[in-house]
């Protein structure tokens, strides 16, 4: 789900993981604020507002892959997104599988 107020790089990040992935999960979390006194982010006076996430995400498409492997897709993927100013990405990446997993442990 989107935060009440998503960005046009939120909104992008999420039309681009979807079509992507086909998750069964997808968590974005805008944490920008967070990393605006940042020197980078204040050399951009403050940053646009979009430039650090976290994304949680669970498809059946990381089968197979190791963890390196599932966020190379991910930032092939936004890498237009990169090119106009998203400083970085906080990832979890998981399977359907990993996540029941994890849930009944």
């Amino acid at each position: 789900m989107s935060s009440p107020q998503a960005g046009p790089v939120e909104l992008s990040i999420r039309e681009k993981l979807t079509a992507l992935l086909s998750p069964s999960e997808l968590k974005i979390s805008n944490d920008s604020w967070q990393h605006r006194h940042h020197a980078a982010m204040k050399a951009q006076g403050g940053g646009s507002g979009e430039t650090h996430f976290s994304i949680d995400v669970v498809s059946d498409a990381f089968k197979g892959k190791a963890t390196m492997q599932r966020h190379r897709m991910i930032y092939a993927a936004l890498t237009d997104e990169f090119a106009q100013g998203l400083h970085a990405l906080s990832l979890k990446t998981r399977t359907g599988e990993e996540l029941r997993k994890s849930a009944s442990d």
